[in-house]
């Protein structure tokens, strides 16, 4: 990870294609120990878990609809899908100099999995609140986050005790990282234990939106 993060730090400092370019060699070598170590905790996630595949995110920007013209990204991610449709949420790891983290969760919903999501907080909340009061939920991501709507979605009531949770559009977990930890020889089991964590949340999530509001099996 030093040395991805070195690679990272020079290519902040200059992110141009030029540079790249003569710095291609230990982007290659950077690249290549990533796969290693992205692959090592997708087959100990697998242990865990039924996933269905690995996505490392190519470090070339898209600029075309950009106010950022700079070509490169200032990070290394990985994303790890589970089984669908009967396994539902998506794992990842970011790592940038000073901005790590392991999160997860559900990043952008369709319109139907949103709509049955909020129709469940809004029929009841007790199974997701016991999830996030556990204390090693809490732990590792404090909270569910993610982006919302500003008052109540159409044909929610903006005064129900669940609306915070009705609001969102996301529903994701997050856990920062220091570089300190990231270095450290204990960052690949932090991450699987990270990993986890998520479970009975991704469960409990799954379980939504493989059934019906009377709980009846839609597959």
């Amino acid at each position: 990870m030093k040395k991805a993060f070195e690679f990272l730090k020079q290519l902040e400092k200059n992110n141009t294609r030029e540079w790249f370019t003569q710095h291609k060699s230990e982007y290659d070598t950077v690249v290549k120990e990533n796969k290693v170590f992205f692959t090592k905790i997708y087959n100990e996630l697998q242990e865990y878990d039924q996933l269905k595949g690995i996505h490392i995110f190519r470090i070339y920007r898209d600029v075309r609809f950009s106010k950022d013209p700079t070509p490169y990204k200032n990070n290394f991610g990985v994303g790890y899908s589970r089984s669908k449709p009967m396994l539902r949420g998506g794992y990842y790891i970011h790592l940038e100099p000073g901005n790590s983290f392991v999160g997860g969760g559900f990043w952008a919903p369709d319109t139907q999995d949103l709509l049955r999501i909020r129709k469940e907080f809004e029929l009841n909340t007790s199974e997701i609140e016991k999830i996030t009061s556990d204390p090693t939920f809490i732990r590792y991501f404090e909270e569910i986050k993610g982006d919302g709507v500003k008052t109540a979605p159409r044909g929610f009531d903006k005064d129900h005790p669940a609306i915070d949770l009705i609001r969102k559009k996301q529903f994701v977990v997050m856990r920062k990282f220091t570089d300190k930890e990231v270095f450290s020889d204990h960052f690949q089991k932090e991450i699987l234990l990270t990993l986890l964590a998520m479970r009975p949340f991704f469960d409990y999530m799954s379980e939504v939106l493989t059934t019906d509001l009377n709980g009846e099996s839609l597959f």
